[in-house]
């Protein structure tokens, strides 16, 4: 007899859950870490991991928080600037029993209320604290909201391909349907309204009811920003179809042009105006793991609601409670990224320099990367504009292709594992998130120090070209 928790009695929609991003890229990769071959894990968006070094302010002050004895060492002012103590006295005072001691599940009101406050000063409309949920990540946020949306698997959710794969592993995970619409590759990865049209037509004939849509501005893995007026579109799209829009928004601060700045799905809502501004549900998400704090172990997190009626609230809150609290250290560091030191401030100007050399730093890493792979041959890339990511589209030869099927592999599976054994480089397949059929791609961050990408990238074009010589007969050929 099988027992319950033998791999034939599981939850299938366990078993049906893939995550491409620590997949068979990653454990075989691992593998080969292990066997002392130097490994650059450009596989997932972890700037520490990659060398990136922390802020120092926000640090010093949950420092203090966690060893509050320190704030009564009469040598704390010789180790601690004076904004750093105040500010851990500050959220101190707003946790009852300190970073130890369980929060409100919905996070501590005092740090909402700075949330609250930076979502104001970013799009001009005031928005209530209690409309905002701390988390622990942004994926923690996402995946409580797709379990309040998807009652069955005749439920769908829009999502744009390629995705970022917590979407497709938590529909699965909660029985839902993905319902797939495609970006346009060669408008910069913009939104297509007729495809998405014929994407909700398509999911509907065969009997499921889409409730929802995501978005990914600036995009994972693809890394455009969306033109305010294809937000617009969306949102109008959202109030005649009757979705709620999950507007993830974690890379809002990694901008690296300034002709498509990052503007806020709720600010252009409330701009609209009504009836929109007052119909249309929006929840976004936002994070310390990404922008120039990189602070991905802290799970910090939270997520905004627009429109949802209190008893909906309530049920959220519900549920957020069976979790008793989102990590404490986590929302401290929520806190201090969206109340960062202001001028005048001790630590200011610090701070404003750490800060900038890093977003400078991933500015010149986007152009390197970018114009690495469009130097290769069969490689095109549109320019990372925003992320932490490069979406390269790599143009298999036809007997690439026919000796991966032979291997049982993706193609872009084969190509990758063959990057990575012989360069160390550690990427992710494009089919591990959506692809057009046919094409082929490879994720990768751009996240390797600077001053390690040229090397990194002469890497890749060596290890690229010679596989292109290996498999494609260039008698005839000409570069498209």
């Amino acid at each position: 007899m099988a027992k319950p928790l033998d791999y034939e009695s599981l939850n299938e929609n366990v078993k049906k859950t893939a995550y491409a991003v620590r997949g068979e890229l990653y454990l075989r990769a691992s593998e080969l870490q292990k066997e002392g071959k130097k490994i650059i894990f450009t596989n997932v968006g972890n700037p520490h991991a990659l060398g990136q070094k922390p802020l120092t302010f926000p640090r010093q002050v949950v420092a203090l928080c966690q060893a509050p004895f320190l704030l009564d060492d009469p040598n704390v002012g010789l180790l601690f600037p004076a904004d750093a103590i105040a500010r851990a006295k500050h959220y101190l005072q707003l946790t009852s029993g300190g970073l130890g001691a369980y929060s409100d599940s919905r996070g501590i009101p005092g740090v909402r209320k700075e949330v609250a406050e930076f979502i104001e000063r970013r799009d001009g409309y005031p928005t209530d604290p209690e409309l905002i949920f701390l988390t622990d990540g942004a994926s923690k946020g996402v995946m409580q909201m797709l379990n309040a949306i998807i009652r069955n698997e005749n439920d769908g959710i829009l999502v744009p391909v390629p995705q970022y794969p917590l979407y497709s592993a938590a529909i699965t995970l909660y029985g839902g349907s993905l319902v797939p619409y495609y970006l346009e590759e060669e408008a910069n990865w913009s939104l297509d309204f007729n495809n998405i049209r014929q994407s909700i037509a398509s999911a509907r004939s065969k009997g499921i009811t889409v409730r929802a849509m995501v978005i990914i501005n600036p995009g994972n893995p693809t890394g455009q920003c969306l033109s305010e007026a294809n937000i617009r579109e969306l949102l109008r799209f959202c109030f005649l179809e009757n979705l709620v829009l999950l507007a993830d928004e974690v890379y809002q601060q990694n901008i690296y042009q300034d002709e498509r700045p990052f503007i806020s799905a709720r600010k252009i809502l409330f701009d609209m105006g009504p009836p929109l501004s007052k119909e249309v549900q929006l929840v976004s998400f936002h994070t310390v793991s990404k922008g120039y704090w990189g602070e991905c172990g802290q799970r910090g997190g939270y997520f905004e609601m627009t429109n949802l009626s209190p008893k909906t609230v309530d049920e959220i809150y519900k549920v957020a409670s069976i979790s008793l609290s989102p990590n404490v250290p986590g929302q401290i560091f929520m806190g201090l990224m969206v109340n960062p030191p202001k001028p005048g401030d001790i630590s200011y100007f610090k701070f404003e320099q750490e800060s900038k050399a890093i977003m400078e730093s991933l500015r010149k890493r986007a152009h390197i990367m970018t114009d690495g792979f469009n130097s290769c041959r069969n490689v095109v890339c549109n320019f990372t504009e925003g992320a932490m990511y490069s979406f390269p589209q790599i143009r298999l030869p036809a007997r690439a292709i026919e000796v991966a099927k032979s291997a049982g592999k993706a193609p872009d599976v084969f190509y990758c594992l063959k990057l990575l054994e012989a360069t160390g480089i550690s990427t992710v397949p494009g089919s591990g998130f959506g692809q057009k059929e046919g094409v082929f791609h490879l994720r990768t961050t751009i996240l390797p120090a600077e001053e390690d990408m040229p090397a990194i990238m002469e890497s890749f074009k060596k290890f690229n070209d010679a596989f292109m010589e290996e498999y494609e007969d260039y008698r005839g050929y000409s570069r498209m």
